[in-house]
This record gives structure tokens, sequence and C-alpha cells, in this order.
């Protein structure tokens, strides 16, 4: 089994001297390089790099340099997808964005984790659990999103909010741990 295959099944793996895996990162960090040296108004060159470097894309993605993702093919964006300056998106399993996804900036979207015991992570390896974002979700500024977490359509997750669990559909959620504060409601429409 490869290290790229353990990485898939959730097994720990070789992510700092797997030759697969370090070329893998390289290409992807050119592109991201690529990518954040583009003019700002350069929005059609800007989505094609988006889509050499993401598995999938949606209609009308935007994301405001700079921006940097580890492997990129592991990451999903539907349609409408929008991320704001500093986005990182650590990516050894799949992260998946549904549609009118909003992330302010400074987010970070990691499904990779160390072992704690020292030994094994001085060998350079770690685990990976997927993301996964439901549609209409908003992220405030600052977010960081751990492994394996779940993220439920409509909600809405606060600036500085370290997420370590599943969040609900349709709440307002916040803190570290971030946690649901409560239902996002008719009234919330209102101006």
């Amino acid at each position: 089994m490869t290290e790229r295959e353990k990485a898939a099944r959730g097994l720990l793996y070789d992510a700092n001297f797997d030759r697969e895996l370090l070329e893998e990162r390289a290409r992807c960090k050119e592109l991201c390089r690529t990518f954040n040296q583009l003019p700002f108004a350069a929005a059609e060159e800007q989505e094609k790099v988006l889509r050499q470097i993401f598995g999938s894309v949606g209609a009308a993605p935007v994301v405001t340099a700079p921006f940097w993702c580890d492997y990129g093919y592991n990451i999903t964006i539907g349609d409408q997808f929008y991320a704001n300056h500093n986005c990182v998106i650590l990516d050894p399993a799949p992260v998946t964005f549904g549609h009118r996804v909003f992330i302010g900036p400074n987010c970070c979207f990691s499904t990779a984790a160390h072992p704690l015991d020292a030994r094994r992570r001085g060998q350079g390896l770690e685990y990976a659990k997927p993301i996964h974002v439901g549609n209409d979700v908003w992220f405030g500024a600052s977010v960081t999103v751990l492994p394996g977490v779940t993220i439920g359509d409509g909600a809405v997750i606060g600036a500085g909010s370290v997420v370590t669990r599943d969040i609900p559909a349709n709440v307002v959620a916040a803190g570290a741990p971030c946690r649901p504060l409560r239902p996002i409601t008719e009234q919330d429409g209102e101006a």
C-alpha cells in the first residue's frame, strides 16, 4: 500500500519522506505560487489555475490571494465558493465544500494530524481525516477547522473559532472549542 493510499484510509502514513507525496506537494505549491502572483483583476487566469489545483470546481469560484494547500486534488468546491485572503487547506484527506460557502480571511482547514507519541511524530508520520462543509456555510475571520469535522448546511461559524467536532445545520456556532450557540431563525433574515 502506498503512503497516499494509507492517507486516504485514515492510517498513519509517511508525509515527510515519501517521494511521491513530496513531489505532489511540490507541484501543488508551484501552482499556488503561480495563482498568488496573478494580478488581482485577472479573474479568468485565476479560475484557470484554481481548476488545475482543485480536484473539482463548481461555477464562479473566487479565491483571494494568498491561498495555499498541500495537494489540491483532494479539495472539492461547489458553486459560488468564496475564500478571502490567507486561506490554507491542508488536504491529505478530502475537503469538500458545498455551494455558496463563504470563508473569511485567515481561515485554516486541516485534515492532517500528528500522533501524540513523539517517536512516531519524529519519524514524519501523520494521519488524515476528511472535512465536509455543507451548503450556505459562512466562516468568520480566523476560523480553524480540524480533522474529521462535518459542518451542516446554513451554519455560521464565528470569528476565531476552533472547530474540533461536528456542527449541526442552521446554527450560529463559535468558540474554542466551537459549539452551537443558537439556531438561525426567521428573525435573522431581517435587516
